[in-house]
């Protein structure tokens, strides 16, 4: 990562390429599929990035062009530049498949602590989430378990947390009732696949005036068109089920910025602890 002495791997270079780039949803796509490929990207023809993206190849050259290249020949070249060295990749085949994919976790937090090199969104997710009063958090399906672990620790500083965890037709009524009690701001984790219930969920809140605050595994997620502040984390996808480290960690650092907005959250963490003391809640 840029000035912080760590080495970056493949994908979280196609991070860095697309971030600060507005682009369409057939270009996030083609930006997700390049992510989830990134040591293959930079020998990949336009036609064999069509195929794999499920897009044209007129589309894969509009999408080099829309990141400021000539065209997708010129973007393939600044890829082969940037790709490891030869010796870095064979040293990463000296690992067995459950190494690889705890190294690729370890890459995608690294990348987590450059990104977070700028407090500046998660700072304002943490003013936004304190403010809002309910505070619906949304996780559907692979989410659910995200956004169940945030419920449950912000519920000891935030006054009234409402977890989202079911989908159904009573999903917008929670929505709609938790805006009637006064909420704000919504937080939702979103991550792969994603579900259509989600997007439409987005959608929904922000039509009902909810501030949308999500943690996605990519910026270009089906979910970012109906984020009014989307901080991506990546997920590791080398074994059979995608693993999540980095969004429960982001998860973590928001609930840290929440707490810092929150005057009273010292005092009502001391008073739990208290009360946890008193019943013999835990075992120590």
């Amino acid at each position: 990562m840029k000035g912080d002495g760590m080495s970056e791997g493949p994908a979280a270079r196609l991070q860095q390429l697309f971030e600060g780039h507005r682009l369409t949803p057939t270009q996030r796509r083609i930006a997700h599929c390049m992510v989830r490929q990134a040591a293959d990207v930079p020998f990949l023809s336009s036609v064999e990035l069509a195929e794999l993206a499920g897009v044209s190849q007129p589309s894969v050259t509009r999408f080099a062009v829309a990141l400021g290249f000539d065209g997708y020949p010129a973007l393939r070249r600044h890829l082969r530049e940037v790709a490891p060295a030869a010796a870095d990749e064979s040293a990463e085949t000296s690992y067995n498949e459950y190494q690889q994919a705890v190294r690729a976790e370890i890459e995608n937090l690294q990348h987590l602590a450059g990104l977070l090199a700028d407090p500046g969104p998660v700072e304002n997710a943490g003013r936004l989430l304190a403010a809002s009063r309910p505070l619906p958090v949304l996780g559907l399906r692979a989410a659910s378990s995200q956004a169940r672990g945030f419920a449950y620790f912000a519920a000891k500083v935030h006054p009234d947390v409402r977890l989202l965890d079911e989908g159904g037709t009573m999903l917008a009524d929670r929505i709609d009732a938790a805006v009637r009690a006064g909420a704000s701001a919504l937080l939702c984790f979103a991550l792969p696949r994603h579900p259509k219930e989600v997007v439409e969920a987005l959608a929904h809140a922000q039509s009902a005036g909810l501030t949308v605050v999500t943690v996605a595994d990519s910026a270009f997620a089906p979910v970012a068109k109906y984020s009014d502040l989307l901080i991506p984390a990546a997920v590791g996808t080398g074994l059979a089920f995608d693993t999540a480290c980095a969004p429960m960690l982001l998860g973590r650092v928001l609930l840290e910025a929440m707490c810092d907005d929150l005057p009273d959250a010292q005092a009502r963490l001391e008073e739990f602890d208290a009360g946890a003391a008193a019943r013999g809640l835990f075992v120590e």
